[in-house]
């Protein structure tokens, strides 16, 4: 703890705030089925959701060490390109959550790394072999893997249930998703918090308080843990806006379907070190889910905008990482207090701007689409 300097308690700090906007922007990855299916009440959820994404922080680590020695090259890292990443990933995760879109938290911290260390070390100090291997195969495959497998359990589960009574199938089927939905958190504890553990990690191996291909320290855990749980329980309830409504009519056996198929991919990947991306697991499970089901609509406009957000995520925020590091590099702890407060600005900006039009427990359900206002609403009684 020693080597633990001004720059790199900021990091830190950045960090853990970077962790619990990823969970309020993915606490949709686990509830929004059930909340859009009745299974569980809006506080229920994000709540049951912020308990178990604090447990499942503590089951695995293999992602954190994918993170801290696997995708860069630590040796070159400095507290500098890493705080670069992470206003570029924070900035990120602020500006899809204000326009509703499940895009991915992991991609955007992978990408601000990725720039930054691009920018403040050289190219070579990124291994593009393993980022290949790690974050864009598993980029590509984990959501088709899930849909595919959401689409057979959803055919599969109508099927078998094709004579029974239906309100008896929604009430048997609500009460599985409470069990899945809960496993679906775990699991995103289990993988995304880890991500905020690979980064604290790799922090203090460039300031000399860890050896290189160290694992996170027992209090890294359980502040990751903590501040993913935290954000988790403050609920993206624009995000499972989108997600519960806007891509399909989910009902109780496609959400279960979802959220099953969800936990198996995530914790399978977690197993491997993979460290994917839960949104756009979770989200290929709930389009599975909906084509599954015989006469389902499924609103491809929405998730034609959605894959727009997953291919543009990791190079934008490569961008932002890769100029904020030019900055920081340039101007040394002057550079790093601007970009901070350019970012705290934006950051700032965003949260006003979402305020035009509130989403939260009591209207997450009422509409599909998140629409964002450029005024404020007219007064009663005004012309509007």
């Amino acid at each position: 703890m020693d080597h633990i300097t001004f720059l790199v308690a900021v990091v830190i700090v950045t960090a853990l705030a970077f962790d619990f906007t990823n969970g309020f922007h993915d606490t949709a990855n686990a509830m929004a089925t059930s909340i859009a299916t009745g299974a569980l009440t809006p506080r229920t959820a994000v709540l049951v959701s912020g308990i178990l994404n604090i447990v499942g922080a503590f089951l695995s680590t293999e992602v954190a060490k994918t993170i801290s020695g696997g995708i860069v090259d630590d040796t070159l890292v400095t507290p500098g390109m890493i705080f670069a990443e992470l206003v570029g990933a924070i900035l990120w995760n602020l500006l899809t959550w204000l326009v509703g879109l499940p895009s991915s938290s992991s991609h955007a911290l992978f990408g601000g790394l990725i720039g930054a260390v691009w920018v403040g070390a050289g190219s070579h100090g990124v291994h593009f072999d393993k980022v290949a291997e790690k974050v864009l195969i598993p980029a590509v495959a984990s959501p088709i893997v899930a849909g595919a497998a959401a689409l057979l359990a959803t055919y599969l589960a109508y099927r078998l249930t094709d004579r029974a009574r239906k309100k008896s199938v929604t009430k048997g089927f609500r009460i599985g998703q409470i069990a899945s939905a809960s496993l679906v958190s775990l699991a995103h504890g289990t993988n995304d918090a880890q991500k905020t553990m690979g980064v604290i990690t790799l922090t203090l191996i460039s300031a000399g308080s860890l050896g290189h291909d160290a694992g996170p320290p027992l209090w890294v855990i359980a502040s990751a843990g903590l501040a993913i749980g935290l954000g988790t329980y403050l609920g993206g309830w624009r995000i499972i806006r989108t997600m519960g409504k806007g891509l399909t009519e989910i009902q109780s056996p496609q959400g279960f379907a979802a959220e099953t198929a969800s936990t198996t991919v995530i914790l399978t990947s977690a197993h491997l070190g993979f460290a994917l991306s839960t949104t756009q697991v979770a989200s290929g499970s709930i389009l599975g889910a909906g084509l599954g089901r015989r006469l389902a609509e499924v609103r491809w406009g929405v998730a034609g905008r959605m894959v727009i957000a997953w291919m543009v995520t990791l190079p934008a925020a490569a961008l932002v990482g890769g100029v904020s590091a030019s900055v920081v590099k340039s101007g040394g702890d002057i550079g790093a207090a601007v970009v901070a407060l350019v970012g705290a600005a934006l950051a700032g900006g965003i949260v006003l701007l979402s305020r035009r039009n509130p989403v939260d427990a009591k209207n997450v359900n009422d509409a599909h689409e998140v629409t964002i206002r450029t005024e404020p609403p007219a007064k009663i009684g005004t012309a509007a």
